[in-house]
């Protein structure tokens, strides 16, 4: 089994994601008449322009929801599903070096969107150039669908799936190998209720990141560094500011994480009270499944509920509470929602539904998961099997769609921290994994 990959490309694959981590594509909401922000736009037009210098035919999307860039030919369409937006940098003070200039250190390579999900993009990418460059025949075409919505709302690919067409079979890039062919559902929620004259919070970032800081810059603040001294919670303080540390984790993983938010208003619940407080520590606390809500959740094929709550604000005038669930694939999700619902409002607090995304389930022994999995396996010796997922990717956006790499196992997982990196040795595997894979999926 011959490597398509030659050192040409891997040099060249580097070079590509330098200049698109360069790009700090973060969300910025009809920023100059885009959908999402100018640097978003950016890092789309820009990757276009190298698909196309690449030998692709390229489209985008005339409002700048998504681009695709295709090569090949016949009936048959295979995805390759990407996203090159990506979420904000977190806390500068953590980085070892600018999250928006990659840098190679000790053969890894540092950069917000290495691991997430510029660099499996642009190994995918540089696999097919591979697979042009050894003249292998496109019998098939061979579609990247480029989203810029993905760390937020998918709306991208909601706009896709109105208007293009659906691929007959693809993948994703934006997991782990050796493939995940169940991903939970995802479940957004806003919880909202009064204000409040004597509290003022504004806590979290993205739905999908664990809090990893919360800040407070009220009255009592020697109480609350009291109260966190008791519990044992770590904080630093400024002139007017107490921040409570947490440990930031991808909302998938957020039993594995510890919520600043949650440390916070526990340290704040003996002087301040609010109804979004006593719903919280009494319905959910420091456990990440939901378990002190809901029971125990899970199922066979994907595990254990997530539950994270990334975001608390309360104002003179309203509150919310923000939270991601990742729902096992056989769990009854209006069953969770009805037991949310009545749970909050018993709090003066109402629910509502902010993003749902169905759950993704691809059976094991369908012709894609064998095909990928047999690549993987021959590939690396690596007879681990096929995983299900917290995590949700562009895969289940789409029918016959798994996700595939291209975080291996041994590979630590930096997505949505700081210091994000991915290893170079790792990146080039990656690449000739997918090459092959495409090859062989050509070849069906």
């Amino acid at each position: 089994m011959a490597d398509f990959i030659t050192d040409t490309h891997r040099e060249l694959c580097v070079e590509t994601l330098k200049e698109l981590i360069a790009i700090p594509s973060v969300l910025n909401e009809g920023e100059d008449g885009t959908p999402f922000g100018k640097d978003i736009q950016r890092a789309l037009e820009t990757t276009l322009g190298i698909a196309n210098n690449l030998g692709f035919k390229t489209y985008i999307d005339p409002k700048g929801y998504y681009g695709y860039a295709e090569i090949g030919e016949g009936e048959t369409l295979i995805a390759i599903l990407c996203h090159l937006d990506v979420v904000p940098a977190g806390d500068l003070s953590k980085w070892k070096t600018n999250p928006f200039e990659a840098v190679i250190e000790n053969n890894q390579l540092f950069g917000r969107g290495s691991q997430d999900d510029k660099g499996p993009t642009v190994a995918s990418m540089y696999a097919v150039k591979a697979l042009l460059d050894a003249g292998v025949p496109f019998n098939k075409r061979i579609r990247f669908i480029y989203g810029t919505d993905e760390e937020t709302l998918w709306r991208c690919m909601a706009r896709y799936n109105e208007i293009e067409e659906v691929a007959d079979m693809g993948f994703a890039p934006d997991s782990s190998f050796p493939l995940t062919y169940a991903e939970k559902g995802l479940l957004q929620v806003k919880i909202t209720g009064k204000g409040s004259s004597d509290l003022s919070l504004e806590l979290g970032e993205a739905f999908n990141v664990v809090p990893g800081k919360a800040s407070y810059s009220g009255e009592n603040q020697k109480e609350l560094i009291e109260n966190l001294t008791r519990l044992g919670y770590a904080y630093e303080t400024t002139d007017d500011t107490v921040v409570v540390i947490g440990e930031s984790k991808h909302s998938k993983d957020a039993g594995d994480g510890i919520n600043a938010i949650i440390r916070l208003i526990e340290g704040l619940s003996p002087i301040q009270t609010h109804s979004t407080i006593d719903f919280l520590l009494t319905h959910i606390g420091h456990d990440g499944t939901g378990s002190q809500l809901f029971g125990k959740i899970e199922d066979e094929p994907s595990g254990q509920l997530s539950f994270n709550v990334a975001g608390l604000t309360i104002d003179e005038n309203h509150s919310e509470i923000r939270i991601d669930m990742r729902i096992p694939v056989l769990a009854d999700k209006d069953a969770l929602v009805k037991q949310l619902s009545e749970t909050v409002a018993q709090y003066g607090l109402v629910y509502e539904e902010f993003d749902y995304v169905r759950p993704l389930y691809v059976p094991l022994d369908s012709q894609l998961v064998q095909t990928l999995l047999s690549v993987y396996r021959d590939m690396t010796g690596d007879m681990s099997p096929a995983m299900s997922s917290g995590g949700a990717t562009f895969a289940r956006t789409m029918k016959n769609c798994v996700a595939f790499g291209a975080a291996f196992p041994h590979t630590l997982l930096t997505e949505h921290q700081e210091n994000e990196r991915i290893p170079l040795n790792d990146l080039y595997k990656a690449m000739s994994i997918y090459a092959e894979a495409i090859y062989r999926l050509l070849m069906l």
